[in-house]
């Protein structure tokens, strides 16, 4: 993509609303702009960092054997007075009426569509397990939005459900999306810790978060130092083996995990050198709850047995437009956003110093075609400007590699490589510097 043809509405200066980093730099890289309290429009920068965080969680989601399917974001109240839940929800619940006068509600989450969806089809045991998950715009009406995406009202979300006939069968189900949230937040070049958590509105015997590492997160986090290094991906693991992947999950939650009151260091099973104090904010969080909703909502199955036995449920929620924000916040430095190879908007951005210089303008098409047929994202910024904003909107919108050409080098037959994350520019050639990104 041209730069000259491409969307960026950088900011030079700070919108007051912005109190966090992220907001902060999402705002000036021309990312998102609000359109209410809480509720932002994704301009074209910041969509394609969202679709890339989107098809990463897609992906491990597919790889456990999850069914994709597609929830509307408008749900019948009455599902929820099914469950019990239409009046304990709260206040955070935007509850709508319909021409017709039918209550209707803008759905905070899908307990209860996915159980409809199950019971109307699901009779057999035969039939389980059922793993099945949605990528949908979320709506909670939050009492005082704030931080952007953060903690907006409008927000994208995974959600995933599964549906097994026995509580052991259940608890492997749990096991195997612990595991694929691991897996997810490795890909997405973050370390995520998991830990015991109150199960909250959603109800249920067991749950843990997922808390990414970042100085500025909203919760403080004890945890061991060993933790840091500790591989997450669960290789060698087989996703079929009971025991093997319990086994490993208890002993991550073990020899890893933070306390499960995460504000008092006091409960904390680690203890003195080992222990590092930091902050963390919540991006993932899974439930284990049985036959909560399956029970009050006639959600059955017939068991080997023949008798009719509620169906075991679990939930499993990630705030995909939330981890934008808390990639940010976990990456970023004074000059703006530094983002991991695996979710950056484009890989390489090709800076062209003297647009209007034959030489020059003829070097970088030469470039940018090379990088397109490698298959590599290229963000071109052939605009007439100085070469100063140039620069600093690189480094403000955070690409993983930049590209320099200008005058001087190409006489001396170099270009300049600079790696966004560690701020090395290096002079090569630019078969050199191809070669370094993986053109």
């Amino acid at each position: 993509m041209r730069l000259s043809q491409f969307f960026l509405p950088t900011l030079k200066e700070t919108p007051a609303e912005a109190q966090i980093a992220s907001h902060r730099l999402m705002l000036r890289a021309g990312m998102v702009r609000q359109l209410s309290a809480g509720i932002y429009s994704w301009l074209p920068l910041g969509y394609r960092v969202l679709k890339k965080i989107e098809q990463i969680v897609r992906e491990e989601q597919d790889a456990i054997g999850c069914n994709e399917v597609l929830m509307p974001t408008i749900q019948p109240a009455e599902l929820w007075q099914e469950s019990g839940r239409y009046e304990d929800y709260g206040l955070e619940m935007l509850r709508i009426t319909d021409r017709h006068d039918r209550k209707m509600l803008f759905g905070p989450t899908n307990e209860e569509v996915i159980t409809d969806i199950f019971r109307k089809d699901v009779r057999s045991y035969k039939q389980l397990p059922q793993m099945l998950y949605h990528i949908q715009w979320k709506f909670r009406d939050e009492i005082r939005p704030r931080f952007g995406v953060m903690r907006g009202r409008e927000f994208l979300m995974k959600d995933a459900y599964s549906f097994d006939v026995d509580y052991e069968s259940s608890r492997h189900a749990y096991n195997k999306m612990f595991l694929a949230y691991c897996r997810t937040f490795t890909r997405l070049g973050v370390k995520a810790i998991p830990m015991v958590a109150d199960t909250g509105p959603i109800g249920g015997d067991l749950s843990h978060e997922f808390i990414i590492l970042a100085e500025t997160g909203e919760s403080e986090v004890f945890c061991d130092k060993k933790w840091l290094d500790k591989d997450l991906t669960g290789r060698g693991v087989d996703l079929n083996d009971r025991t093997g992947l319990e086994n490993w999950v208890q002993t991550t939650l073990e020899d890893y995990a933070a306390t499960e009151d995460k504000h008092d260091p006091a409960n904390s099973p680690i203890s003195g050198d080992d222990m590092i104090a930091t902050r963390g904010i919540e991006v993932g969080h899974i439930f284990h709850f049985g036959a909560k909703y399956s029970e009050p909502m006639g959600a059955t199955i017939l068991g080997p047995d023949g008798k009719e036995v509620p169906v075991q449920m679990g939930s499993y929620g990630i705030g995909v437009s939330r981890l934008v924000g808390a990639l940010i916040e976990a990456s970023h430095d004074e000059n703006g956003i530094i983002w991991p190879e695996s979710v950056a908007p484009y890989k390489v951005g090709l800076i062209n110093l003297r647009t209007g210089d034959d030489e020059c303008d003829a070097a970088c098409e030469d470039v940018y075609a090379k990088l397109h047929n490698a298959g590599i994202e290229v963000l071109y910024d052939d605009r007439d400007i100085r070469a100063g904003g140039k620069f600093a909107d690189m480094d403000l919108i955070g690409l993983p590699w930049q590209i320099v050409i200008g005058p001087k080098g190409l006489k001396a037959g170099v270009v300049e490589l600079k790696n966004r994350k560690s701020g090395e520019r290096i002079e090569v050639t630019l078969e050199a510097a191809l070669n370094q990104i993986g053109a």
